[in-house]
Protein backbone atom coordinates (compact mmCIF):
# COMPACT_ATOMS: atom_id res chain seq x y z
CA UNK A 1 0.00 0.00 0.00
CA UNK A 2 2.85 2.34 -0.91
CA UNK A 3 3.20 4.97 -3.33
CA UNK A 4 6.30 6.66 -5.47
CA UNK A 5 6.23 10.23 -4.16
CA UNK A 6 6.17 13.13 -6.21
CA UNK A 7 7.91 16.08 -4.50
CA UNK A 8 8.11 18.45 -7.64
CA UNK A 9 4.77 20.02 -6.77
CA UNK A 10 3.64 21.28 -3.29
CA UNK A 11 0.00 21.03 -4.31
CA UNK A 12 1.12 17.50 -4.68
CA UNK A 13 3.56 16.49 -1.89
CA UNK A 14 2.65 13.65 -0.47
CA UNK A 15 1.54 13.44 3.17
CA UNK A 16 3.99 13.65 5.05
CA UNK A 17 2.19 11.05 8.05
CA UNK A 18 2.36 8.37 5.02
CA UNK A 19 -1.79 8.18 5.85
CA UNK A 20 -4.54 8.21 3.23
CA UNK A 21 -7.09 10.59 3.61
CA UNK A 22 -10.75 10.06 3.97
CA UNK A 23 -12.18 10.27 0.46
CA UNK A 24 -9.14 7.56 -0.60
CA UNK A 25 -10.08 5.27 1.81
CA UNK A 26 -13.61 5.41 1.28
CA UNK A 27 -13.14 4.96 -2.70
CA UNK A 28 -10.85 1.85 -1.87
CA UNK A 29 -13.02 0.47 0.16
CA UNK A 30 -15.84 0.95 -2.09
CA UNK A 31 -14.44 -0.28 -4.93
CA UNK A 32 -13.53 -3.64 -2.92
CA UNK A 33 -17.40 -3.79 -1.97
CA UNK A 34 -18.18 -3.18 -5.69
CA UNK A 35 -16.03 -6.03 -6.63
CA UNK A 36 -17.11 -8.56 -4.10
CA UNK A 37 -20.31 -7.68 -5.21
CA UNK A 38 -19.45 -7.90 -8.99
CA UNK A 39 -17.98 -11.73 -8.21
CA UNK A 40 -21.21 -12.81 -6.50
CA UNK A 41 -22.96 -11.63 -9.70
CA UNK A 42 -20.64 -12.79 -11.86
CA UNK A 43 -20.94 -16.13 -10.18
CA UNK A 44 -24.83 -16.24 -9.91
CA UNK A 45 -25.80 -14.99 -13.43
CA UNK A 46 -26.26 -17.39 -16.07
CA UNK A 47 -23.98 -18.85 -18.61
CA UNK A 48 -23.93 -16.11 -21.80
CA UNK A 49 -24.72 -17.52 -24.79
CA UNK A 50 -25.94 -16.44 -28.13
CA UNK A 51 -29.44 -16.37 -26.56
CA UNK A 52 -28.66 -15.29 -23.17
CA UNK A 53 -31.17 -11.81 -22.68
CA UNK A 54 -29.45 -8.66 -21.16
CA UNK A 55 -31.71 -8.79 -18.21
CA UNK A 56 -31.75 -9.64 -14.26
CA UNK A 57 -28.54 -10.65 -12.89
CA UNK A 58 -26.86 -9.72 -16.83
CA UNK A 59 -27.92 -6.39 -16.80
CA UNK A 60 -26.56 -6.02 -12.95
CA UNK A 61 -23.51 -7.30 -14.03
CA UNK A 62 -23.08 -4.83 -16.78
CA UNK A 63 -24.02 -1.99 -14.63
CA UNK A 64 -21.86 -2.63 -11.88
CA UNK A 65 -19.39 -3.32 -14.02
CA UNK A 66 -19.35 0.42 -15.09
CA UNK A 67 -19.74 1.58 -12.23
CA UNK A 68 -16.11 -0.13 -10.81
CA UNK A 69 -14.67 1.88 -14.27
CA UNK A 70 -16.37 5.35 -13.61
CA UNK A 71 -15.19 5.00 -9.74
CA UNK A 72 -12.07 3.78 -10.21
CA UNK A 73 -10.90 6.26 -12.72
CA UNK A 74 -12.01 8.90 -10.54
CA UNK A 75 -9.73 6.77 -7.76
CA UNK A 76 -7.09 6.76 -10.11
CA UNK A 77 -7.34 10.80 -10.46
CA UNK A 78 -7.68 10.97 -7.03
CA UNK A 79 -4.63 9.09 -6.16
CA UNK A 80 -2.18 10.93 -9.02
CA UNK A 81 -3.33 13.95 -6.91
CA UNK A 82 -2.83 13.07 -3.55
CA UNK A 83 -0.14 11.05 -3.15
CA UNK A 84 1.32 9.23 -0.17
CA UNK A 85 4.97 8.84 1.02
CA UNK A 86 6.26 5.84 1.24
CA UNK A 87 7.02 4.42 4.73
CA UNK A 88 10.79 4.44 5.14
CA UNK A 89 11.18 1.69 6.18
CA UNK A 90 10.48 -0.29 3.38
CA UNK A 91 12.96 -2.28 1.64
CA UNK A 92 13.51 -0.91 -1.98
CA UNK A 93 12.39 -4.24 -2.94
CA UNK A 94 8.54 -4.06 -1.38
CA UNK A 95 8.83 -1.12 -3.03
CA UNK A 96 8.59 -1.77 -6.03
CA UNK A 97 6.57 -4.62 -5.49
CA UNK A 98 4.20 -3.02 -4.07
CA UNK A 99 4.72 -0.56 -6.51
CA UNK A 100 3.82 -2.61 -9.20
CA UNK A 101 1.05 -4.36 -7.56
CA UNK A 102 -0.53 -1.22 -7.42
CA UNK A 103 -0.17 -0.30 -11.40
CA UNK A 104 -1.18 -3.86 -12.51
CA UNK A 105 -4.28 -3.56 -9.91
CA UNK A 106 -5.50 -0.37 -11.36
CA UNK A 107 -5.06 -1.41 -14.96
CA UNK A 108 -6.76 -4.35 -14.21
CA UNK A 109 -9.79 -2.81 -12.45
CA UNK A 110 -9.88 -0.44 -15.42
CA UNK A 111 -9.18 -2.04 -18.21
CA UNK A 112 -12.04 -5.48 -17.74
CA UNK A 113 -14.93 -3.45 -17.38
CA UNK A 114 -14.03 -1.81 -20.83
CA UNK A 115 -13.68 -5.00 -22.32
CA UNK A 116 -16.95 -6.27 -20.44
CA UNK A 117 -18.29 -2.88 -22.06
CA UNK A 118 -16.98 -3.85 -25.51
CA UNK A 119 -18.75 -7.36 -25.34
CA UNK A 120 -21.82 -6.20 -24.60
CA UNK A 121 -21.89 -3.92 -27.41
CA UNK A 122 -20.41 -7.51 -29.94
CA UNK A 123 -24.10 -8.86 -28.47
CA UNK A 124 -26.07 -5.43 -28.97
CA UNK A 125 -26.72 -4.82 -26.00
CA UNK A 126 -27.70 -1.82 -23.85
CA UNK A 127 -25.24 -0.80 -20.95
CA UNK A 128 -26.26 1.94 -18.33
CA UNK A 129 -23.93 3.33 -15.81
CA UNK A 130 -25.69 2.78 -12.17
CA UNK A 131 -28.87 1.43 -13.52
CA UNK A 132 -29.89 4.23 -15.17
CA UNK A 133 -27.55 6.66 -17.26
CA UNK A 134 -27.41 4.73 -21.16
CA UNK A 135 -24.03 4.13 -22.57
CA UNK A 136 -22.84 4.32 -25.51
CA UNK A 137 -21.78 1.51 -27.63
CA UNK A 138 -18.07 0.61 -28.11
CA UNK A 139 -18.59 -1.22 -30.76
CA UNK A 140 -21.00 -1.84 -33.66
CA UNK A 141 -22.92 -5.45 -32.99
CA UNK A 142 -20.92 -8.45 -34.24
CA UNK A 143 -17.80 -6.94 -34.34
CA UNK A 144 -15.16 -9.58 -34.22
CA UNK A 145 -12.93 -7.70 -31.69
CA UNK A 146 -15.59 -6.96 -29.58
CA UNK A 147 -16.34 -10.74 -29.62
CA UNK A 148 -12.77 -11.28 -28.52
CA UNK A 149 -12.42 -8.33 -25.81
CA UNK A 150 -14.98 -11.07 -24.19
CA UNK A 151 -12.73 -13.87 -24.11
CA UNK A 152 -10.39 -11.77 -23.02
CA UNK A 153 -12.29 -10.19 -20.28
CA UNK A 154 -13.30 -13.91 -18.85
CA UNK A 155 -9.73 -14.57 -18.73
CA UNK A 156 -8.73 -11.49 -17.09
CA UNK A 157 -11.32 -11.73 -13.92
CA UNK A 158 -8.96 -14.87 -13.00
CA UNK A 159 -5.68 -12.85 -13.30
CA UNK A 160 -7.91 -10.06 -11.28
CA UNK A 161 -8.39 -12.45 -8.59
CA UNK A 162 -4.52 -13.56 -8.12
CA UNK A 163 -3.03 -9.92 -8.23
CA UNK A 164 -6.01 -9.40 -5.35
CA UNK A 165 -4.85 -12.11 -3.32
CA UNK A 166 -1.31 -10.99 -3.64
CA UNK A 167 -2.33 -7.44 -2.66
CA UNK A 168 -3.94 -8.77 0.82
CA UNK A 169 -1.14 -11.47 1.36
CA UNK A 170 1.13 -7.78 1.24
CA UNK A 171 -1.24 -6.10 3.34
CA UNK A 172 -1.21 -9.06 6.23
CA UNK A 173 2.13 -9.88 5.92
CA UNK A 174 3.13 -5.97 6.71
CA UNK A 175 0.21 -6.34 9.96
CA UNK A 176 1.49 -10.17 11.09
CA UNK A 177 4.90 -10.03 10.44
CA UNK A 178 6.58 -6.69 10.26
CA UNK A 179 4.10 -4.90 12.21
CA UNK A 180 4.49 -1.62 10.94
CA UNK A 181 1.44 0.29 9.30
CA UNK A 182 0.85 -0.77 6.05
CA UNK A 183 -2.60 -1.76 6.42
CA UNK A 184 -3.21 0.30 8.96
CA UNK A 185 -3.07 3.42 7.06
CA UNK A 186 -5.49 2.58 4.87
CA UNK A 187 -7.93 1.69 7.35
CA UNK A 188 -10.45 3.98 8.88
CA UNK A 189 -9.30 6.76 10.99
CA UNK A 190 -10.09 5.22 14.75
CA UNK A 191 -8.81 1.71 13.50
CA UNK A 192 -5.69 3.19 12.29
CA UNK A 193 -4.73 5.17 15.08
CA UNK A 194 -1.26 4.18 16.99
CA UNK A 195 -0.42 5.31 20.13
Amino acid sequence: MSHVPDAQSPARAPSAAGDYDGLAKLLHWGIVALLAVQYAVGWIMPHISARTPNESWVSWHLSIGVAILFVMAFRFAWRLARPVALLPAEPLWQNRVAHATHLVLYLLVIINPVLGWAAASYRGWNVFLFGAIPLPALAAKGTPWAHTAGDVHIFLIYVLLGVMALHVAGALYHHVFMRDRVLLRMLPAKAGTTG
